[in-house]
């Protein structure tokens, strides 16, 4: 299998990942932790779980220069990201969560061209545009919300805010996938990320009750911090390593589909006609922006 194959798996696999994340992250909050709370609970424990890797991958040294572009990078991907998408999702829904993520790819797509410069065809130009069409009808016609939303649109402006930051975060560390493995890239970025969110969720993180958690719980935290965390930054990571910043984006797109379908699992929706043409316009979209139309990818 060669690495483009892999990069489009490891980019289904967290954007699957991240799509289960918005409800089980949504359960957690306020009741069992706050926001500030959670978010130190993910930069924690995915700053040991890279470092204790670490140990058992091949050296390398950063070059000093490079720590300004990390520190950046850990700003907007390891901290503005995840203190709005946590105070977003607290105050709005996880459906809204899961769709309004879906900005992101516009704003890499635009970030990329003016940044990057990247060249980009008519046909992935179509899959952003059906893509989005997708997202807008799971917008326009999609009516679940829940009580536990206390400020949908402060909620929702957050989550917009969430979007831009991933963007610049997805496109400024990609020149840092091109010299460095993926572990030393991760290590460094959520141990900057520890203190860049230390004014925001150490009080918080502090005054958790522990003891207090139940069983079923500490499984959700486990989730959020392990699979969501340092699992899908690994794997988008990986993917960047071998695709392009806007091709690995598009793969958001899939995250309202999985964020319905779960909760359709969960008995809290149910399977409608739009979400259904909906979820061929995502799927659309996705193909014609992953698929190969000249050989710089």
């Amino acid at each position: 299998m060669n690495k483009r194959i892999l990069a489009l798996i490891a980019a289904i696999l967290a954007t699957s990942i991240f799509g289960f994340n918005h409800t089980i992250a949504k359960e957690l909050m306020p009741d069992v932790l706050s926001p500030n709370a959670l978010l130190y609970c993910r930069v924690l424990g995915a700053a040991i779980c890279f470092w204790t890797v670490s140990l058992f991958t091949k050296k390398e040294r950063v070059k000093i220069k490079d720590f300004k572009l990390i520190i950046i990078c850990a700003i907007f991907g390891m901290g503005l990201n995840m203190i709005t998408a946590l105070n977003g999702l607290y105050n709005s829904t996880p459906i809204n969560s899961s769709i309004i993520t879906t900005l992101a790819p516009i704003f890499i797509f635009l970030i990329s061209v003016i940044m990057l410069k990247e060249r980009i065809s008519r046909i992935k130009y179509a899959g952003v545009l059906i893509g989005f069409i997708g997202t807008l009808t799971l917008i326009l016609l999609n009516e679940k919300s829940l009580e536990n939303a206390p400020n949908i649109n402060l909620g929702n402006f957050y989550l917009f805010i969430n979007s831009i930051s991933y963007a610049l975060y997805f496109v400024l560390v990609k020149p840092l996938t091109e010299k460095y493995n993926m572990i030393t890239i991760m290590k460094w970025l959520f141990l900057f990320s520890i203190f860049i969110n230390m004014p925001f969720g150490l009080i918080e993180f502090a005054q958790i009750e522990w003891v207090e958690i139940s069983s079923t719980s500490y499984i959700k935290i486990l989730y959020v911090v392990f699979f969501t965390t340092f699992l899908v930054y690994l794997l988008n990571l990986y993917a960047l390593k071998n695709l392009k910043a806007t091709t690995v984006g598009m793969f958001i797109y899939l995250q309202p589909v999985i964020g319905i379908l779960f909760a359709i699992y969960r008995g809290a929706d149910k399977l409608t006609i739009p979400d259904i043409s909906s979820v061929l316009l995502v799927f659309t979209g996705v193909y014609l922006v992953s698929k190969k139309t000249y050989k710089a990818t």
